[in-house]
């Protein structure tokens, strides 16, 4: 009953929204269209537990329940043959993302450390390819390394002071370094042209020919999909997995048994920026361009919200939480006035009916 009663009580309000840009009609129509829908969805939900589908022998890298993603390998290879650009390029985006929220999910998902800053890293990744190919001339690939090892350094470095701090105080700190990243990269017009941003950016090149086309970039941001999701799926059942998921649940009992808390959470803050460096060398390397408005403080919210409404943890739910944040607003695109109300609403159903998130489990807990 008291299950029930949320339901009509989150339909009430849906339509309470509604009211002021469609009128009564309509918010009558949404809270009766809201009402009939939940059995049909539980319905929905109970046959979703009885389905089973097989594991593909290539995917045995990726822990048991993690195996279906097997399942879009092939559709996905091949959406550059039917896709039109727009989709490509919201693709290639939702990409760099899943690669960003799985660096994550390593700090948040798996060791349990709540970061409102992890979009320094993104942005330090960008500003360090983009600074090494504009003023030294030095290509992509030989950029990189030094791209994700600068990266990972300064994850490793903001780690040493801040891991003495757990929960908000931690959460405060972190969001205070992404705040002053932005605010360096803002203000020192002689080394990142402050404001103005950095232009003329090469493209990655490969054998001598350019990667400036939307579906050879595709491929390059699948590869690196990939190859995040391998490394996580082997790290997730490692030594250093168990020990991040062990501090995450109880870090004294992990201590009392002898795991390293202290050293562990460097390796996961710094293994995190690691990815994010990644993401934003191919940001910087598709968009030829990087202003410190890329990197504001609502987009580590926006990757935050990807791991948590993914699943906490949960490799497929970081996937399917970024491409969901990143594809719902641009299909809302149309819908100008009611893009944001939409999203938003979405969002807050979910958190009501799933709160562990579309592929989390209900133990998990963040903020320590």
């Amino acid at each position: 009953m008291k299950k029930y009663l949320s339901r009509v009580v989150l339909a009430l309000w849906l339509s309470f929204l509604i009211f002021p840009f469609k009128g009564l009609r309509a918010s009558l129509i949404l809270f009766a269209a809201l009402a009939a829908s939940f059995p049909l969805l539980n319905l929905l939900a109970d046959f979703l537990k009885k389905v089973r589908i097989p594991a593909a022998p290539y995917t045995r890298f990726l822990p048991r329940d993690e195996r279906y993603l097997s399942l879009l390998l092939i559709p996905v290879a091949a959406l550059p043959f039917f896709a039109h650009d727009y989709v490509l390029d919201v693709a290639i985006i939702s990409g760099i993302y899943i690669v960003l929220a799985l660096g994550l999910n390593v700090v948040v998902g798996y060791t349990g450390l709540l970061n409102l800053g992890f979009v320094a890293f993104y942005a330090i990744g960008a500003y360090s390819y983009a600074l090494l190919n504009t003023r030294l001339g030095i290509g992509f690939w030989s950029a990189l390394p030094l791209s994700v090892l600068l990266t990972s350094a300064a994850g490793f470095l903001l780690a040493v002071p801040a891991l003495r701090l757990r929960g908000d105080y931690l959460a405060i700190v972190t969001l205070g370094f992404g705040e002053i990243v932005r605010l360096v990269l803002n203000n020192w017009d002689s080394f990142t042209k402050g404001p103005n941003g950095i232009s003329g950016i090469e493209p990655p090149y490969f054998f001598g020919t350019p990667i400036s086309r939307l579906s050879y970039y595709y491929y390059l941001v699948l590869a690196f999909v990939l190859l995040a999701v391998f490394v996580m799926g082997r790290v997730q059942d490692s030594k250093t997995g168990r020990a991040w998921i062990s501090i995450r649940e109880d870090e004294i009992a992990s201590a009392a048994m002898g795991i390293h808390t202290t050293l562990y959470k460097l390796y996961a803050c710094a293994f995190g920026a690691f990815w994010a460096g990644l993401a934003g060398c191919l940001f910087a390397a598709k968009m030829r361009f990087v202003s410190p408005e890329s990197f504001t403080f609502m987009e580590s919210v926006l990757i935050l919200c990807m791991v948590i409404i993914g699943g906490i943890g949960s490799i497929s739910g970081v996937i399917a939480g970024a491409i969901l944040l990143v594809f719902l607003p641009e299909v809302l695109r149309d819908a100008q006035m009611y893009r944001m109300l939409v999203l938003g609403c979405a969002l807050v159903f979910l958190m009501i009916f799933r709160p562990q998130g579309l592929f989390g489990r209900k133990s998990v807990s963040i903020g320590g």
